[in-house]
């Protein structure tokens, strides 16, 4: 009943081991392999190149744990990656839900003590059901936290336990222990938040149930002028103010970064290149730390008086760096279609 009974798992998730998976969706304990088959005369059938037309299973994961552990912040992200999350869904419909024959989206259940026929006994044999079932993918995420960690979090939040029932908070967390002790042996995952910040369990969300395809951060790159007003939206912001300005030179003011005339001027400042690979240097750095950090937008700045010069070309030439780095970046100029401006 307390942080030293939840198995050490307070860094890493925890991946239940040895139980085998019915069906070959789940990719384990499978133990198939092709066997050629026998000839009859010059007739022979290849197996191996029948086409497989079976529908791809549902694909349900099942969402548990002490209250206050973290079941809602995990069931958020999941919506976030494209599940179809369902929280305090009633469990003793989920046969229902599976025969409804509409699998385009996987699905994140969540359900806890407070859910309406709540009991583990018969939420396991309604598992072991469907787990025999060819067209159904089913996986339990246990979130689990230590009870010192709970009762600081109630206290904290001044909520009241669901099972507490007029009696302290840590009593409550106890009796709940003990009742979804079965459903966290029986888990494919255990996560342990006891340590955890939030965003550290959303990370750990997205690392274990996000495609590749869906892990990507959307990054913009903008160009804007300070006279004109400051971008309401930055995470990062550069001054490009302290290079030397096209605005004075005969023939450049009507011209905006995007023609060669300024982009020659500007690159050979001998300012530019040094300052430029700093700041290319510190994107390549700081942006994979910033999708990790499960960051879905990215808006990166480039500032000059007039907005229509120094930020126009350098933002460009960040766009094509990070094209080079691996990253698809949108370029937006906010003002080059404005008049050019005096600093």
């Amino acid at each position: 009943g307390n942080a030293n009974d939840l198995g050490g798992r307070h860094s890493v998730p925890a991946l239940r081991a040895g139980r085998c998976r019915a069906g070959p969706a789940r990719g384990i304990c499978t133990g198939t392999s092709r066997s050629p088959l026998p000839q009859f005369g010059c007739n022979t059938i290849e197996m191996a190149h029948m086409p497989d037309e079976s529908p791809s299973p549902q694909r349900i994961l099942l969402v548990t744990g002490l209250s206050g552990a973290g079941k809602s912040t995990a069931l958020q992200v999941l919506e976030d990656l494209g599940w179809e999350a369902l929280d305090n869904f009633p469990i003793r419909m989920l046969g229902s839900l599976v025969d409804s024959g509409d699998n385009t989206l996987p699905v994140a259940i969540g359900f806890d003590s407070r859910t309406r026929g709540f009991v583990p006994a018969e939420i396991i044999a309604l598992c072991k059901q469907l787990e025999a079932r060819d067209d159904v993918e089913l996986t339990t995420l246990f979130i689990d936290c230590g009870s010192t960690e709970l009762e600081r979090r109630y206290n904290e939040t001044r909520r009241l336990h669901p099972m507490a029932r007029g009696r302290p908070v840590l009593d409550g967390i106890k009796a709940e222990r003990e009742l979804l002790e079965p459903l966290r042996r029986w888990a494919d995952i255990v996560v342990d938040t006891t340590t955890y910040a939030t965003n550290q369990l959303q990370q750990v969300v997205r690392e274990r149930f996000a495609d590749d395809t869906e892990r990507h951060m959307t990054i913009t790159i903008s160009s804007f002028g300070f006279a004109r007003g400051m971008p309401p939206l930055a995470d990062l912001l550069f001054d490009m103010r302290f290079l030397d300005n096209p605005h004075w030179v005969p023939g450049l003011r009507e011209l905006t970064g995007l023609d060669a005339p300024v982009a020659e001027h500007i690159a050979a400042d001998p300012a530019f290149t040094p300052a430029f690979d700093r700041i290319i240097d510190l994107l390549r750095e700081v942006m994979p730390r910033y999708a990790a950090q499960g960051r879905s937008y990215l808006n990166i700045a480039f500032g000059c008086t007039g907005g229509r010069h120094r930020s126009v070309f350098s933002a460009e030439r960040a766009a094509e760096a990070l094209r080079e780095a691996g990253f698809s970046p949108t370029v937006i100029h906010r003002n080059l279609g404005s008049r050019p401006a005096d600093p």
